[in-house]
Order: structure tokens, then sequence, then C-alpha cells
């Protein structure tokens, strides 16, 4: 499983025009998932990521963790986080877990983030969407469950 993470002021994320999702501070995250991911590495990643100390404190050291600054989550399923660009230029996406299952996975990361924090939005699993993102530092995380 692969979460990259972006800090942002705000992000929102649109399908065919519409908003469906939109946060203020907090962290927009694109989320990989493969086929070897499991509820256990759901439960690590989540934690991971809620714990995450990237906001700054008073004193401009990044010290403060999502709750500790009221933030927001907007989660984004992505599949081509598992893009394979060895052979070619044209990458395959082999390594991306099947919808089905990506999908029950995706949505338990949402619930799993949702009892954790209280503004929790998301994109359309396997829809085309436009994201919009402001990335605040820039500062952007990745998290892969192979390194954690």
């Amino acid at each position: 499983m692969r979460f990259v993470i972006q800090r942002v002021n705000k992000s929102s994320v649109s399908v065919e025009n519409e908003v469906v999702g939109k946060i203020n501070q907090g962290f927009m995250v694109l989320i990989g998932i493969c086929d070897s991911d499991t509820y256990e590495i759901v439960d690590k990643m989540v934690k991971k990521m809620i714990g995450l100390r990237i906001f700054e404190d008073s004193e401009g050291k990044t010290n403060l963790s999502l709750a500790q600054v009221g933030g927001e989550l907007l989660l984004i399923s992505q599949f081509t986080l598992y893009a394979n660009c060895k052979k070619g230029n044209r990458p395959s996406f082999v390594d991306a877990g099947k919808p089905d299952m990506a999908n029950e996975m995706y949505e338990y990361i949402i619930e799993k983030c949702k009892k954790e924090v209280e503004v929790v939005e998301k994109g359309i699993f396997g829809a085309e969407m436009d994201v919009m993102i402001e990335n605040q530092g820039p500062f952007t995380i990745i998290l892969d469950s192979d390194t954690l």
C-alpha cells in the first residue's frame, strides 16, 4: 500500500465538473492499493499517517499532528501509484490491486479514518477525477507499507 500525503491549506476533488470532496487545512492523500494488502496493513498505514507530526508549532518546528491542528482529510484512490515503468515507455499497472478488492480496502481506509478524524472527504473510486491542491510548504510524504 502506498500513501502520498500532501500537507494542504485546501484541496478538492471534482468528477465531471462537480466537487465531490473538499477540505481546508489537512492532508490530501493519494492511495495506491495492491493485491497483497490486508486490513492489518491498512490499520498500520492509517495509524502512521494520522500520527505524522508535520504541522508547524508556534516556534515554526514541525511538531504538530493532524488532530492537534484540527486538520481534515481528503482521500483519493490512485492505482497509478503502482505503475511499473521498467520496460518501454508505456507504464504497466499489473501490480495495482484488482478493482473489487482495492475498492473494499479503500472504503475500509475511509471508515478507519472517520473514527480518528472529524472531517474525512473522498473521491469516487475508479472515476476520472480532477484534483485541486494548495500544498502548504510544499510538504509531501510518501508512506509505503513495504518500508514501514
